[in-house]
């Protein structure tokens, strides 16, 4: 059968052609496959897909052949896109097993860069947990060091929002190592993505955040900081809408508060004049109310019937 192959190019119907089960791949553009569509129309599919062939028993007892992709998704789909009949294809016998129809997969995208993040963290998961691979095997194969693969993987511990975002490119890959130094601290995991997403912050602006909310927690749990403080801290935070740290010392302290960019720092500069104006403002002083004259007369009709009282004729 091998022979009979041999790695020749052989034309096969796009709708003989059955997607491979095992695509790491999720997402695919609509625009860039039309893009690919106009291409081939013009210039045809120039690099092969990969297929396996197999035969089965028709039930009027012919034989029947199907073919089943092992890489070349996208041109397949740009293909049919282009109303093309026939591709060119490159039939490989020693490609039969789930575990070679996955590692070839996932190493064909990586080359060309088709896959992102989180295809690819679920594509080296499934190596792992379906195939028994190594973090040091997979390496081997796409060509990066274990750190790459592990960290890699790690991506699908973050939540769904943020799988997304990294997905769709709202967020980078960078990233993900400030957010999931926060994986047990779900709350400001969820803060920070917030503030990487709405203030666009660099990956080293979010490393340093998540560096210091990691040494919040470590300080807070050996009680170094009053309760106090650590109300003051969570104030001045809600009322200058960022991140406040206060950082007291045997001797004074330091109160460090996030910005991103000149706009950001004039708003919390405003924000903290106002604040300390307040404070400065002197109390105002509360007048004793004037009591009213109930009785309506003048002063001149008062005096009058005060000079004209005789007590002599009040009796009870």
């Amino acid at each position: 059968m091998s022979q009979f192959y041999n790695n020749a190019i052989f034309w096969v119907e796009v709708d003989k052609i059955k997607p491979n089960p095992f695509q790491p791949r999720r997402e695919f553009e609509q625009a860039k496959l039309e893009d690919l569509a106009r291409s081939i129309r013009q210039y045809g599919v120039i690099q092969p897909l990969t297929v396996t062939r197999k035969e089965f028993e028709k039930p009027d007892g012919g034989i029947g052949t199907e073919y089943e992709l092992i890489a070349g998704e996208r041109r397949l789909r740009a293909s049919k896109l282009a109303g093309v009949v026939s591709v060119p294809v490159i039939i490989r016998a020693d490609y039969d097993d789930d575990k070679t129809k996955l590692e070839v997969a996932i190493i064909e995208n990586l080359q060309r860069e088709d896959l992102n993040p989180m295809d690819r963290a679920a594509a080296f998961a499934r190596l792992v947990n379906e195939f028994g691979f190594k973090h040091t095997q997979i390496a081997e194969k796409v060509g990066k060091s274990r750190e790459y693969v592990s960290n890699t993987i790690r991506l699908l511990a973050l939540p769904a929002d943020i799988q997304q975002a990294l997905s769709d490119g709202k967020i980078s890959e960078g990233h993900t190592r400030p957010l999931l130094m926060l994986i047990d601290r779900p709350e400001e995991q969820s803060v920070l993505f917030r503030e990487i997403t709405l203030k666009r912050l660099t990956v080293r602006d979010a490393e340093s955040i998540a560096r210091r909310i990691a040494f919040d927690k470590v300080r807070k749990k050996e009680y170094l900081y009053a309760p106090e403080i650590l109300e003051m801290e969570r104030s001045l935070s809600d009322s200058l809408g960022t991140r406040v740290a206060i950082e007291p010392k045997e001797n004074g302290g330091k109160l460090i508060i996030d910005f991103v960019g000149e706009d950001d720092l004039r708003i919390i500069f405003a924000q903290l004049a106002a604040r300390i104006a307040k404070l400065e403002e002197p109390p105002q002083s509360i007048a004793e109310p004037v009591q009213e004259p109930i009785d309506d007369r003048t002063k001149e009709e008062v005096e009058i019937d005060e000079n004209s009282f005789d007590p002599s004729s009040f009796s009870l």
